[in-house]
């Protein structure tokens, strides 16, 4: 049987911080590949429990915690960027000393790459796996490789950039190793995968879950649409009997949901998971970063969620200026908000646990727009939390983004780093968004 060997990249950025931050579709693919009697090693170049590492409790702040790093020059063509750039992640040496340490050596070695502007660090990455394995091919899949295919394909030294378009996992396995293996569920439909191999990490303060793929909105600043242009969930009892696996096996308390779309047809799918959730009577913490539709919440949803135990809840606002945000979506109204935030404080939520986020730095945003979404949010008794504008090809707002931009995007997605603010003029800033960043939290 092949040994295939999955790595999860460096970060080259000028921040980055581990919310709740893994590569759940490499770590899926690793446990299809076991279901097929494949070996599997991993090894994460971002591991914040490494031994070399000075010890630190994996469930402190619900598992969240900053990466390691080592200052870098800023790339090209972002010279005069006025801030630190950094690898963050283990040490190079760690990494050498880990692939010295695989017996035998890999058949076959998967890389993921998640932001569209992190791909220096998966570079970085590629280049030491060949440079310790030179004639092992590297297949690089993720965001970056779905997003910016050819660009990938010219600049990653990846043997093979899937974009899932083509070839199944299988059939990659069999091409570069030689070993045939009849699928054993439909490769097509990972809702009828195994779970994640989750356990393949070093140290589990918290899973991620998944329980959909899609979303029916097409938001002009997101890509999902393109990423999953169909939705499929899975059974309320597939994801319980999920939570109840790595709790039982593993102690994990802390679970967080990477749907764009948990709470959409609540009816037919959120609630009845929330309620088989509550029946098992288990003291569990839940947490959702990637944002709730807002226009689900009602009184008896948001008592649920309280009672089974929510800690982190954020909403997808993205701007308060409600009569011209058809050009962004059309996923929430002025009263749908209010009548949401008010219910989720009458259920017993605290303000520094409702957060809704506002995007900072869209083309044409000016800084009064955000200052107002600001005080509208606190007036309504939650968070406002600041997300910056990430501009990505096959969305609707990439040709508005582009135009906008003192980058050329089209040329290199390094340009679409958010903390720059690629689509922004003079009156964005790294002291302006500082001063914004003070004003949310006062």
């Amino acid at each position: 049987m092949p040994h295939i060997l999955l790595v999860n990249p460096w970060i080259h950025d000028f921040a980055a911080y581990d919310v709740w931050a893994k590569p759940y579709g490499l770590l899926s693919l690793g446990a299809v590949l076991r279901a097929h009697g494949m070996r599997v090693s991993y090894i994460d170049c971002l591991d914040r429990f490494h031994p070399e590492l000075p010890s630190t409790d994996p469930l402190s702040r619900h598992g969240r915690g900053p990466y390691l790093k080592r200052r870098l020059p800023n790339p090209k063509g972002l010279e005069q960027v006025q801030r630190t750039y950094s690898r963050y992640g283990i040490l190079p040496q760690w990494l050498t000393l880990a692939l010295d340490a695989l017996e035998p050596p890999p058949d076959l070695i998967l890389v993921t790459c998640l932001m569209t502007y992190w791909y220096p660090g998966a570079v970085e990455t590629i280049g030491a796996l060949k440079q310790r394995f030179p004639h092992v091919p590297v297949v690089l899949g993720g965001i970056y490789a779905r997003l910016w295919t050819e660009h990938a394909r010219r600049t990653s030294g990846a043997n093979l950039v899937a974009d899932d378009r083509g070839e199944s996992l299988l059939d990659i396995v069999k091409r570069f190793t030689g070993h045939a293996a009849a699928p054993r569920f439909n490769l097509k439909q990972p809702e009828t995968w195994p779970l994640p191999a989750f356990d393949l990490q070093r140290c589990m303060g918290y899973i991620p879950l998944l329980t959909c793929r899609g979303c029916p909105f097409d938001c002009a600043y997101c890509a999902s649409r393109y990423l999953e242009p169909t939705m499929s969930r899975r059974s309320s009892e597939q994801v319980v009997a999920e939570i109840r696996h790595w709790h039982d096996r593993h102690g994990i308390m802390d679970f967080v949901f990477y749907d764009d779309a948990l709470l959409v047809d609540a009816n037919r799918h959120a609630i009845p998971l929330f309620e088989q959730l509550g029946r098992q009577g288990r003291r569990l913490r839940f947490h959702t970063p990637n944002a709730l539709h807002i226009r689900a919440i009602d009184g008896p949803l948001a008592r649920l969620m309280h009672h089974v135990g929510f800690q982190t809840l954020r909403l997808g606002l993205e701007t308060s200026v409600f009569e011209a945000r058809a050009a962004l979506d059309d996923k929430v109204t002025e009263k749908d908000f209010v009548r949401a935030a008010n219910h989720l404080k009458r259920a017993g939520f605290r303000a520094d646990q409702i957060g809704a986020y506002l995007l900072v730095g869209l083309p044409g945003q000016r800084l009064a727009e955000v200052r107002h979404a600001i005080g509208y949010v606190k007036a309504a008794g939650i968070t406002p939390v600041l997300a910056h504008f990430t501009p990505m090809p096959h969305t609707r707002l990439w040709e508005q983004a582009c135009a906008a931009s003192r980058y050329d995007l089209a040329a290199d997605p390094i340009y679409s780093n958010n903390a720059i603010f690629p689509c922004s003029q003079d009156e964005f800033s790294w002291q302006t968004l500082s001063a914004l960043k003070q004003l949310a939290q006062s």
